[in-house]
């Protein structure tokens, strides 16, 4: 049997007569395709063309499909899943256009112009209102460019998110003042402590007011290195979302629900990036995370470890009788118990003038907020 590659070489070498004229007239006439035109096998037949030897044939294709309207984008989606990567690359720039919306017709365009025209690179003026049809076709594409970001990592989902990361370049602002408003905690000057840099950190906790898909604004925000998600129940497409953030340095979430299986593919995606998981139980104290032993640090007020009795200087010993050698180790302890369990926690405190004191008290953890 033929190479794929060969099939398309003595495909095209017997075709190549009878097409030739009209690779090229389609390729350089820009022809106007409606969408009312576009049925879906002709879009199937441009859709196999994405990949043809023929370089004229190619780009004919894709102005075709750039001017086809809603139709396309299901199977542009697919044939950028397809396994070519020269096909795939296609789709993708073809569903990047649908990106822009254009301007309604006869408002501000050129007169004679249709949409296929200002889609294709026809411009329109910047007051020109945009057809209800067009926004929900251009956030159709997005949501597809997003999908294709969020799928298993390789060349595909690397040019997806490359090219939504152009497309949102300049939506930095609108974002961060959205999710400011749904809730969101921002700070702009987070300094990571993994990398010294400095960039943003988001935390979205039970205030926030919003929904799963307002955190589709998350990768919107330019140089993001810390992602907080406490106390909010998250499902495998946020959690996928966050795979895009590629800038990420350290993600915490407690009490999300999520399983050790999608945390696993979370980590493959961000292997030098600190992920700390847990289930929701807060005890309220600070340390310092690796030297030992586990001396408590803070303690905040009307807190679980405040309402214990626990104060700064104590040194734990051990959780429900497990040794804790150091702070790093207390809080994964804690980090397994969900809000409302109990932990027995032996403390060592120093007395002046006497042997340290030993004792051991019960901690009802509270809830990430």
């Amino acid at each position: 049997m033929a190479s794929p590659s060969l099939f398309r070489l003595f495909h095209s070498a017997g075709v190549a007569a009878a097409t030739g004229a009209v690779a090229l007239l389609l390729a350089f006439g820009n022809p106007r395709v409606s969408a009312e035109e576009s049925s879906a096998e002709a879009i199937d037949g441009w859709i196999g063309q994405l990949g043809a030897e023929q370089f004229a044939v190619r780009e004919a294709a894709s102005r075709s499909l750039a001017a086809a309207g809603p139709a396309a984008l299901g199977p542009l989606a697919e044939a950028a899943r397809g396994g070519d990567l020269e096909v795939a690359s296609r789709a993708i720039d073809v569903i990047r256009g649908y990106l822009d919306p254009p301007a309604a017709a006869g408002q501000g365009a050129e007169e004679g112009k249709d949409a296929a025209d200002q889609t294709a690179g026809g411009e329109a003026q910047e007051d020109a209102p945009l057809t209800p049809q067009a926004v929900a076709l251009a956030l159709e594409a997005e949501r597809i460019l997003e999908t294709l970001a969020e799928g298993p990592p390789g060349p595909v989902s690397h040019v997806a998110a490359t090219t939504l990361e152009y497309h949102q370049l300049g939506m930095h602002e609108a974002a961060q003042e959205r999710l400011l408003a749904l809730g969101a905690k921002i700070n702009d000057n987070y300094l990571s402590m993994a990398s010294g840099k400095r960039g943003l950190e988001a935390v979205i906790d039970t205030r926030w007011r919003g929904s799963a898909e307002d955190l589709r604004l998350l990768p919107r925000l330019r140089n993001l290195r810390h992602v907080g998600i406490h106390g909010l129940k998250v499902d495998p497409p946020t959690l996928a979302l966050l795979g895009r953030l590629r800038s990420l340095e350290n993600i915490q979430l407690y009490g999300t629900g999520v399983s050790d299986e999608a945390v696993a593919a979370l980590a493959a995606r961000f292997p030098n990036a600190e992920i700390d998981v847990r289930k929701g139980g807060k005890l309220g104290v600070g340390g310092q995370r690796i030297v030992g032993p586990c001396q408590i640090t803070q303690v905040v007020a009307g807190s679980a470890a405040d309402r214990a009795g626990l104060q700064i200087g104590d040194v734990v010993l051990s959780m429900d009788g497990v040794a804790v050698k150091n702070f790093e180790g207390l809080t994964e302890y804690v980090g397994r118990h969900g809000p409302g369990e109990s932990i027995e926690v032996e403390v060592e405190r120093a007395v002046a003038g006497k042997v340290p004191q030993r004792f051991t008290t019960t901690v009802t953890l509270d809830g990430w907020d």
